[in-house]
């Protein structure tokens, strides 16, 4: 498996990162996108991430047009709209693939990490099927705002489908349980 930490990662600023730079935090990963039924969802990362920063958790943004074209915009433009539209504090980054041949590695060694992710019975599935839309392989991301928890020790502890919303019960205590252990 791929050490999370040493996969090279551009900001939304375009400086070269890792996820080396935040060692020893939590981590909720979400790929976003600004034009989806779901980018409220910001306003609730944004929460959950200044609730819980000071104990040592980060949301970290990866922008990803892999569904339904709905980041078409440059980093520049989605670091403005992150912005102003949710004054979104936590870090961003330059948009990347989450899916298809093109997939970033840190989202290659996620999957691998969790390769399925808890879901509500919610029927979110049926109704991507019913807008003519199914996920590739089961361990696929499935849309915009699948969520992957990193432990402390950089390892992959939670994956949530995209309608678990960062405030749901299900999140919060996984968070929780994972900022009460030591790093």
């Amino acid at each position: 498996m791929t050490d999370l930490q040493a996969i090279p990662l551009t900001t939304i600023k375009g400086q070269p990162a890792t996820l080396a730079d935040y060692a020893g935090q939590v981590l909720l990963i979400v790929n976003t996108a600004s034009k989806c039924g779901l980018t409220p969802q910001y306003g609730p990362l944004e929460a959950l991430h200044q609730k819980y920063h000071d104990r040592g958790f980060s949301v970290l943004g990866f922008p990803a047009n892999d569904f339904g074209a709905q980041e078409p915009g440059t980093d520049e433009e989605i670091a403005e709209f992150c912005l102003s539209n949710f004054n979104i504090g936590f870090p961003m980054f330059a948009k990347i693939a989450v899916s298809g041949e093109e997939r970033h590695p840190l989202y290659q060694a996620l999957i691998d990490g969790q390769p399925q992710a808890t879901e509500r019975d919610s029927g979110f599935r049926d109704k991507l099927a019913r807008y003519g839309i199914a996920p590739g392989a089961p361990s696929d991301v499935l849309w915009n705002f699948e969520k992957f928890l990193v432990g402390r020790d950089g390892k992959v502890v939670g994956r949530f489908t995209p309608d678990i919303t960062p405030e749901d019960p299900l999140i919060v205590e996984a968070v929780e349980a994972e900022l009460e252990k030591a790093a």
